[in-house]
């Protein structure tokens, strides 16, 4: 008993203790991560995501604090990207010991290269997208000249420089026997490539698109682009076949590839996009999802038959069409995702394969130095030349030149497909990267010196004929100043207007704007045609002409601005900146408003940062020679365009930092007359917000809810009160009010406001003025400015034209205090009649000693601060005359 006992005690001893040491072996493993102690850095091949984000996370971070530096002196971003990458890589933080074991160990770069190069082949993609063809086909002599020998040079002192390299580095780790001829021919297509992403970026910073320079720029880069492209497929071709058979077979599918891409894939293409229309409403999420399956097949097509992924990608971007926006629509919707997170890990791990430290020979760094030299030089030389035989002057070519020169991204992009085929050692590859990393760096420095603004102003005045360039003046100097002050003041109207054109400003503008046409001209009855006799036509044609020669229409120019930020889609819009212009509904309006009012009426739309637009405008108001710029003020308080809430939130727009410094920044650099228009219910543009509490009952209110319909203006006229302070402004000012009165419907008050000490000093008891005021001013004049401001007033008054007396008053009034004098004058001036179409004060920025405690003060001036704090009841325009 006792061994059968004994034995059962055993048996159950070995039976728990196997059962333990099994539940000990098969336990799962630890899920509380680094509550259990565990590495996150550690590289996990079944969990690899941990480790990924912590090297994204390092890259994009990195590359965006070097990118900060980098934009204030206009590098691109993908300077910040490859000097991070080379920061991060064998070269810098790599000599921290254990830094590259625990961030990037070499098990974990797979992972992240795969990434990597999807967002490449989605960034071909976007690339290809971004070259429209029409704009090479539109401009094709430049562009063929332009980029033949751009890339003819570079390509065959490339050619020579590869002999050396080859013989040199041959022989050198990570490489694979490769002929000469293959060698050469990829050395040269490193030497030819440019830029063209990054060179539309720097032609966009620059404001250079739109210039000659611009345009033969971005034509050649197309056509250099495309070329480039083919060429590297060719060499990619050469060193994946085993033999010139095959090799042979690759090229000749990929001939017949792009045939079935241009002539079967795209027409279909198009035609599945009309049939839903996707070319006019947008593509819809399903549209994207064919765009991206057309890529991604593509670059499976082109990966399989031995030449390299992305330039599928290309060829499907290629062939996607640009009518109605599509291309740039498609860009809007993945290029955040990829140049955010894909492109900065594709350029870092081209950091990572670069290691400078290898740069250790003199000979090595006589090939820097001469592959650096040789890259640039050609370019330039070659670009400069093309340009110079296209008819351009010598800075110009210069320029064409320098800008021929940038390497950027897709350089990078060549030196890793052939690092990737081992037609590259790492120590070449070091000195291609350097070579690329200078050649961009340098051009747009080397283009801003070339090409300033004051140069290109004076070169388009010089195509015109207008100036003579030894001198820089006019070639008719001829001023004829009348002694008659009518006529003076005649010549000192407005003809000219440049107008910034905002959505949320377009009612007011459309209202405002429509009044510098002046006195509607009276339309003849129209008969029938058919009823017409030809004697009659053609005297109511003499008529006309006459009339029209008699009355020239105020010129009225509208620029409406689209915002460029870092993303490609805003570039593209800048290359179709003809089609926005052509059918932006905002300018479409306002050309309409020409027909209506007498206004000769014409628009653009401009593509630029928003840090760009007044230096946009002053350079348009010069270049246009204009005699007023207006600048609406935001409705909304900010420099992007939005819908008005209401009225209540004008007041807050007021104290806009971002609008308040686009405007000081015009005022203070514009060479012009310069009008900001506030609007506070100008033509009834605002309306009270209604209350959400109250409620009532009706029949329109049970049916729908809605506003109710605006009556048509019984009175649309307007009251402008000026309070005229004296100095240049105010006289710019008041001939401003003088115009607009020249409108039927427009009555104003104009009141001299002076100090007692002042008046005595000036004479202004007396009526009698023994000289004309000189609109140009004389020294008798800049010495006493009080009496130049009362001759001013006083020739005005009796000289103005008897139709404007009836409408037109004049008043003066003397006091200590001038403001709170301007200031109860409005009260009984401006709001008086609410259902007409709005009021108006007009008066001068000044420089007076009207101080202020808020933003107007640096701004819009002390008086208009201190009226807007007043709340009266008017829109204000405050005027800055020309420098």
């Amino acid at each position: 008993m006792s061994t059968v006992t004994e034995f059962v005690s055993v048996t159950l001893t070995k039976t728990l203790a196997a059962s333990a040491s099994a539940s000990a072996t098969m336990r799962a493993a630890p899920q509380g991560g680094i509550l259990e102690g565990s590495n996150p850095s550690h590289y996990d091949s079944k969990n690899p995501i941990i480790l990924f984000i912590i090297q994204a996370g390092i890259i994009i971070l990195f590359c965006r604090l070097l990118h900060y530096p980098l934009s204030l002196i206009r590098q691109p971003r993908v300077i910040a990207e490859v000097i991070g990458g080379i920061l991060l890589g064998p070269s810098v933080m790599g000599r921290i010991p254990g830094f590259t074991n625990a961030i990037f160990p070499t098990a974990s770069l797979p992972n992240l290269n795969l990434v990597a190069n999807l967002g490449l082949v989605l960034f071909l993609f976007l690339v290809g997208l971004e070259v429209d063809l029409r704009y090479l086909v539109s401009n094709w002599r430049p562009a063929v000249s332009v980029g033949a020998l751009g890339m003819a040079l570079p390509f065959g002192l490339g050619c020579a420089i590869a002999y050396g390299l080859f013989n040199e580095f041959k022989d050198e780790p990570g490489t694979v026997p490769i002929s000469f001829g293959t060698y050469m021919l990829f050395i040269g297509v490193a030497m030819a490539i440019t830029a063209f992403p990054v060179l539309c970026r720097i032609l966009t910073e620059l404001k250079l698109l739109s210039t000659p320079v611009g345009i033969i720029v971005l034509s050649a880069g197309v056509s250099n682009d495309v070329v480039g492209w083919v060429l590297l497929a060719l060499c990619v071709a050469l060193v994946n076949a085993g033999s010139g058979l095959t090799a042979l077979w690759v090229l000749l599918t990929c001939v017949g590839y792009v045939l079935f891409l241009v002539f079967a894939v795209r027409p279909a293409f198009i035609w599945f996009l009309r049939r839903n229309h996707a070319l006019t409403d947008g593509p819809s999420q399903g549209i994207i999802v064919l765009t991206l399956l057309i890529a991604l097949g593509s670059s499976f097509f082109t990966g399989v038959i031995g030449v390299h992924p992305i330039f599928g990608a290309f060829l499907a971007g290629l062939i996607c069409p640009h009518e109605g926006g599509f291309a740039i629509k498609v860009t809007e919707k993945i290029e955040d995702l990829v140049t955010a997170l894909f492109l900065p890990l594709y350029f870092a791990l081209s950091g990572l394969s670069t290691n400078l430290g290898l740069l250790d020979t003199g000979i090595t760094w006589a090939y820097v130095i001469g592959v650096t030299a040789t890259a640039f030089v050609a370019k330039f030389t070659g670009g400069s030349l093309a340009a110079r035989l296209n008819g351009m002057v010598w800075r110009e070519s210069f320029t064409i030149g320098a800008l021929m020169s940038c390497k950027g991204l897709v350089e990078l992009i060549v030196l890793n497909i052939g690092l990737s085929a081992k037609i590259l050692s790492t120590r070449t590859f070091t000195i291609f990267v350097v070579m690329a990393l200078i050649t961009t760096f340098a051009t747009t420095p080397l283009t801003a010196a070339l090409y300033p603004p004051w140069y290109q102003r004076k070169l388009e005045a010089w195509k015109r004929g207008e100036i003579d360039w030894a001198t820089g003046k006019p070639i008719d100097g001829s001023d004829s100043d009348s002694a008659n002050v009518i006529a003076r003041l005649e010549s000192t109207k407005v003809k000219s207007v440049l107008v910034y054109l905002r959505l949320d400003n377009m009612p007011t503008l459309l209202a405002f704007v429509s009044l510098l046409g002046g006195k509607q001209v009276a339309t003849a009855t129209k008969s029938h045609p058919s009823l017409e006799r030809a004697t009659q036509e053609e005297g109511e044609k003499v008529a006309s002409a006459e009339i029209n020669r008699k009355k020239q229409p105020t010129q009225v120019h509208g620029v409406r601005f689209v915002e460029l930020d870092e993303r490609g889609s805003s570039v593209m819009k800048v290359s179709e900146v003809d089609e926005y212009t052509a059918f932006d509904p905002v300018l479409n309006a306002f050309r309409v408003l020409g027909q209506l009012y007498n206004l000769a009426v014409a628009g653009e739309v401009t593509v630029s940062p928003i840090a760009s637009y007044s230096d946009i405008l002053i350079h348009k108001a010069a270049d246009e020679g204009s005699d007023l710029l207006l600048l609406p003020w935001s409705e909304t308080g900010s420099m992007v365009e939005a819908q008005t809430i209401s009225n209540e939130s004008v007041q807050n727009t007021l104290a806009s930092t971002a609008y308040t410094q686009f405007v000081a920044r015009t005022l203070a650099q514009a060479a012009t007359t310069t009008a900001v228009f506030i609007n506070k219910g100008f033509s009834g543009t605002l309306k009270s917000r209604p209350s959400t509490l109250s409620r009532s009952m009706s029949n329109i209110s049970m049916r729908r809810h809605s506003d109710y319909p605006t009556q048509p203006a019984v009175d649309r006229s307007h009251h402008i009160y000026m309070p005229f302070f004296g100095g240049a402004d105010s006289r710019a000012a008041l001939r401003l009010v003088l115009q607009i009165a020249e409108n039927p419907e427009v009555t104003a008050t104009i009141v001299h406001f002076t100090t007692a000490a002042r008046v005595s000093e000036s004479g202004s008891g007396s009526d009698n003025i023994t000289e004309p005021f000189s609109l140009h001013g004389n020294a008798k004049e800049a010495q006493d400015p009080a009496h130049a401001d009362h001759t001013f007033f006083q020739t005005v008054q009796k000289t103005v034209a008897p139709e404007l007396a009836q409408r037109v008053i004049f008043d003066s009034i003397s006091g200590n205090s001038p403001l709170l004098a301007a200031l109860e004058r409005i009260q009984g001036e401006v709001g008086q009649t609410p259902r007409n179409g709005g009021d108006l004060v007009v008066l001068g920025r000044g420089k007076t000693d009207m101080s202020g405690s808020g933003f107007a003060t640096a701004c819009l001036g002390g008086a208009a601060e201190r009226i807007l704090d007043a709340g009266v009841k008017a829109s204000i325009l405050v005027v800055q005359a020309r420098d």
